[in-house]
């Protein structure tokens, strides 16, 4: 007997603001990504603005006082542009076409095969919370066994079908599907959506790519980012184009929310298929 496909929602986040650092009128030295490498303040995220090539580093609204003063000072060896994003940068756990365990629900990212054994993909700081999960809160229908797990450093778990359920490879659209093709690489400008348990469907554009996200729980690196917005349960949730049914990624975290606007992170798939040697139908 099959059930009906589950749908994973990653959320991110980023900080914006002013930049701190840029003269008018002058040509601005190259940044030092080793100046940041150290870089661990939870709340903030790093990485290379695409459009001027510059480090941008981004302080959300918990970064304040000595921590505050610190930043700057980092920033600045590392010739590097600094914002503010308002908000809490954090990891998203709540409701989705929802997934459940050990006290936690997420998203469902994607369905995923090795061979003729499926499994379906989500975040990882879901997947640290338990080894089982389930289609219902009450926690009567069971998903399936928790096979990889990896939080932080990367942001993504892995988990092996073991209950009756169906696993299209398709992606929740509320109400509709978008069935997935494949999988891909995003790239800056691209335009993308996101499918989660708390927001449902929201539409936006890649505006970094290999960013590193520094959580309460820990760093988390390689990272593509969004202007689409996210909130708790939309996490472990899939980044796609809806045009092709490609997946892209899934979601790590973020900070904002779809009232006044956000910023998204996503675990790049291909990295999570190359680390099980999984595949998308």
């Amino acid at each position: 007997m099959r059930r009906p496909a589950l749908v994973v929602l990653v959320l991110a986040a980023l900080l914006a603001g002013t930049p701190a650092l840029a003269r008018a009128g002058v040509a601005a030295p190259p940044s030092d990504p080793a100046a940041l490498a150290d870089l661990r303040t939870p709340g903030t995220a790093w990485g290379r603005d695409p459009a001027t090539g510059r480090l941008t580093v981004t302080a959300d609204d918990t970064v304040r006082g000595p921590e505050l003063a610190a930043l700057r000072r980092t920033a600045d060896r590392a010739d590097a542009v600094l914002r503010h994003e308002p908000g809490r940068l954090r990891t998203l756990i709540a409701g989705g076409q929802a997934i459940y365990g050990g006290g936690g629900r997420c998203s469902l990212g994607a369905n995923v095969r090795s061979g003729t054994t499926w499994y379906f993909v989500t975040a990882g700081h879901c997947t640290r919370l338990a080894a089982t999960w389930y289609a219902d809160s009450a926690r009567t229908t069971v998903l399936g066994s928790r096979s990889g797990s990896s939080f932080p450093g990367n942001d993504y778990g892995v988990v092996r079908y073991t209950g009756a359920v169906a696993h299209p490879s398709a992606v929740h659209t509320y109400p509709g599907q978008v069935t997935v093709t494949a999988a891909g690489s995003a790239y800056v400008g691209q335009g993308v959506c996101r499918s989660g348990a708390t927001t449902g469907v929201r539409c936006g554009t890649v505006t970094g790519l290999n960013q590193t996200v520094n959580y309460a729980e820990g760093s988390v690196t390689g990272l593509i980012r969004t202007n689409i917005c996210a909130e708790p349960g939309d996490s472990g949730g899939p980044l796609y184009v809806a045009a092709t049914g490609t997946v892209i990624g899934v979601l790590s975290g973020g900070s904002g929310n779809c009232t006044s606007g956000g910023t998204s992170y996503y675990q790049p798939i291909l990295e999570i298929l190359a680390a099980y040697g999984l595949a998308i139908p």
